[in-house]
């Protein structure tokens, strides 16, 4: 059976407001609220999931919006940014959009010789848009004012922060298949080669750098692509044998997963693309229904009653 890891399937995020958190992302970006749920730990909290238009593993970034969250910290044991995959020549567009909106971004530069914009969300979580060496053909979303030829496309990499290289290194290469692709300095590139978009995992070495902290503007966790329960369980196998401790499958409503920290103290995800987000809602209608996980379903009045209303 082929274990291999395919790519990311979500990242997930933590912001502050609720309502900006959605302007920023579907307003300014582009992307599409795929759905809007609850925190399963914590059902008085939205879970957005953004991403294209049919919610596509590779493209999705979800986000836990607590209103009065404190500004984490940006450190070691973390994915300390997030690469999307825009088409080539678009970065002049997207200088200028965010411009208009007052979106704090840095000069255009190169990262392993590709043409990379950075720039900070609302909460202050780092995002990059990159114009890949190898295009990426992946259907965008577009919008009235985003044509096909600007849109996203869908992650193209994350980047883990870690003290040492080689333990996370293994996990990636031994457990998931990845190779080392490209070095530049402590940054090394490693790739799934086995995904259209969204291969990529860019590890940093810092030695000297403190432990980042959790919270408002940060990464949560990375999740992972595995096509179906069969490879989860599988993977979980290969976990268990490296001598890391795996959560047991969860459900979570559009998917399976399988949690670990990884080495380095990275929380990983291993995350299944079925059944996927059209289970509970037809793809016209994605994002547009407050999905609630069952065994919530009965307190729906009382959660409701608590949620910031959201205005599309």
């Amino acid at each position: 059976m082929d274990t291999r890891i395919s790519g990311i399937h979500h990242i997930t995020a933590i912001a502050g407001n609720a309502q900006r958190n959605y302007d920023f992302y579907t307003k300014i970006l582009g992307l599409r609220l795929v759905k809007k749920t609850v925190n399963f730990d914590d059902p008085g909290t939205y879970h957005f999931y953004y991403g294209n238009e049919t919610g596509s593993p590779g493209t999705i970034l979800t986000f836990f919006p607590w209103a009065y969250v404190k500004r984490g910290v940006r450190g070691t044991g973390m994915a300390t940014n997030i690469g999307y995959a825009v088409p080539p020549g678009s970065i002049a567009f997207w200088q200028e959009r965010l411009g208009k909106n007052s979106v704090q971004q840095t000069a255009p530069s190169e990262i392993f010789d590709e043409k990379v914009l950075v720039f900070y969300d609302p909460d202050g979580l780092q995002l990059h848009l990159v114009e890949p060496q190898t295009p990426d053909n992946r259907t965008a979303r577009e919008t009235d004012d985003i044509n096909n030829n600007v849109a996203i496309r869908g992650f193209h990499s994350v980047t883990l922060m870690v003290n040492r290289i080689q333990p996370t290194a293994k996990v990636l290469t031994e457990i998931f298949g990845y190779r080392l692709l490209q070095q530049q300095g402590h940054a090394y590139r490693f790739t799934s080669g086995a995904a259209a978009g969204g291969s990529l995992v860019d590890l940093v070495e810092a030695p000297d750098t403190r432990p980042g902290v959790v919270a408002g503007g940060t990464n949560h966790h990375v999740a992972f692509r595995v096509p179906d329960e069969e490879r989860l369980m599988a993977m979980r196998e290969k976990i268990l044998s490296a001598g890391l401790d795996a959560t047991g499958k969860i459900d979570r409503n559009y998917f399976f997963s399988v949690y670990f920290r990884e080495p380095g103290g990275v929380l990983f995800e291993l995350a299944t693309d079925t059944p996927g987000f059209t289970v509970d809602e037809p793809v016209a209608e994605l994002g547009t229904h407050l999905k609630l996980p069952k065994q919530y379903e009965p307190q729906r009045a009382a959660i409701e009653s608590v949620l910031p209303e959201l205005h599309p």
